[in-house]
């Protein structure tokens, strides 16, 4: 039965339990892949489906993560598949729990919210926005944002870190980003806005098809758009995706 309900490996060498740093990357990667699809689905479309769909899933993935144990949890079975030629990276697993349990307490408040409730709004923007940081910069740089304050809820430090960033660590010259590189970045930054400002200006007006008003009246006529997408500042697009422009 302990096997069945743990939280981490114990590893000899290390005091406390661990999990394989690759694994829970190639987890946030999955899922960040479906967060993302969800939600620019809802807000370019409308249509929140697919985000009902995704929080529901979410909210069982982590509540077998929290609750039961990370190797029974999906998106950490097909990550442990991604990586299964990689050596492991051992790292903490009480600050990794923290911080599960912050998107799992996300998970809640939006089923709470939109599959239960209905709810759409600006608030539903904030916490999908939030489970998006999270998961993007756990995948693509290995940073636990929620671990960053764990140190201050707990009186156990946090150990093992992804990175050895726990632990006293002198960065070697090479990793040192200077003046000479900001200057690189911001150069970059500039040319692409130039490129995309003057090669490619946003279209102000979209000439639609003469079928298009035929499905407007079709649709009863009304271009008004709902409560919701007021809400989220999504009504000229409502109007675009419903041939009412």
């Amino acid at each position: 039965m302990s096997k069945i309900f743990a939280f981490g490996e114990r590893i000899d060498g290390y005091e406390v339990p661990v999990l394989n740093e690759r694994e829970v990357r190639a987890a946030a990667g999955i899922l960040f892949f479906f967060a993302l699809v969800s939600f620019l689905n809802s807000w370019l479309m409308g249509n929140f489906r697919l985000t009902r769909i995704f929080v529901i899933a979410f909210l069982i993935d982590f509540t077998i993560r929290i609750f039961i144990n990370p190797k029974f949890s999906p998106s950490m079975i097909l990550g442990r598949l991604a990586v299964k030629n990689q050596a492991p990276e051992w790292s903490g697993a009480p600050q990794k729990r923290f911080a599960w349990a912050v998107g799992w307490t996300l998970a809640v408040s939006m089923f709470y919210l939109i599959v239960l409730n209905n709810v759409i709004g600006p608030i539903n923007l904030l916490v999908c926005a939030t489970c998006l940081i999270l998961l993007f910069f756990e995948s693509a740089f290995g940073i636990c944002l929620a671990c960053k304050i764990y140190n201050a809820f707990s009186r156990q430090q946090a150990q093992y870190c992804p990175g050895g960033v726990c632990e006293v660590f002198i960065p070697h010259p090479s990793q040192k980003v200077g003046a000479g590189a900001t200057v690189i970045v911001l150069i970059f930054l500039v040319l692409i806005g130039f490129v995309g400002q003057h090669w490619f200006p946003a279209v102000e007006a979209v000439t639609l098809p003469a079928a298009a008003p035929a499905a407007a009246t079709a649709a009863g006529g009304k271009c008004t758009p709902p409560d919701w997408a007021v809400a989220m500042g999504h009504a000229e697009m409502w109007k675009l995706h419903n041939n009412c422009k």
